[in-house]
């Protein structure tokens, strides 16, 4: 999706339909920064807003995202580009997402292995050495949570039974067992715990 283009037709409709940005964001129940980030390109709308933001404006989501009026002739088409684009946009996040936990949980654990070496080679044996060390596994150990949280976001877990897709709580991923990204899940659909790998694509 072209933000900027998009930015650019809201501008349009809004100045259409008479409207300031202080009044079309007073219409929406947000701020007026908000709306100038949209025309901007900067961000782009709420989907909690954007049907309420449609209807203001007269145009339909499929107009909105893709910043023109589409004729009813090429409307098909153009919905089918439009989820693939999106379809597309939503995986390049998912995998800067994946990319991201890796990066997290290799920077924590060797961070936790240095951490834990140079307590046991600088710090002399005893209590202090010993607090320095579970302070340091405390340290580290935080950033793993949120890669954990990161994990579970993107994409889903096979079943290696049935074949569902399985989307697991925090907490639910967080007390499975596990061996990398692979988790002892309890499947939804077929009710049996098997080794849930994760995939990307939910």
């Amino acid at each position: 999706m072209d933000q900027i283009k998009i930015g650019k037709f809201i501008q349009e409709q809004r100045k259409e339909r008479g409207l300031t940005q202080m009044q079309l964001a007073d219409r929406l129940g947000i701020t007026d920064k908000a709306v100038s980030k949209w025309e901007r390109g900067i961000a782009m709308p709420d989907t909690s807003i954007m049907l309420e933001l449609c209807d203001i404006l007269c145009i339909s989501v499929n107009d909105l995202l893709n910043g023109e009026k589409i004729n009813m002739e090429n409307n098909e088409k153009r919905n089918e580009e439009l989820l693939l684009e999106m379809a597309k946009e939503l995986e390049r996040k998912n995998k800067t997402i994946w990319s991201a936990m890796w990066a997290i949980m290799t920077v924590s654990i060797i961070g936790l292995l240095a951490g834990c070496a140079i307590a046991a080679f600088v710090i002399p044996e005893g209590i202090w050495q010993a607090v320095a060390v579970i302070g340091i596994v405390v340290v580290f150990l935080i950033p793993c949570f949120y890669a954990l949280k990161l994990e579970v976001s993107v994409g889903a877990y096979k079943c290696k039974n049935c074949g569902e897709e399985i989307i697991p709580t925090y907490s639910q991923a967080l007390n499975a067992m596990h061996a990398g990204t692979t988790r002892y899940l309890k499947c939804p659909k077929c009710n049996k715990r098997t080794w849930c790998k994760k995939i990307l694509k939910k």
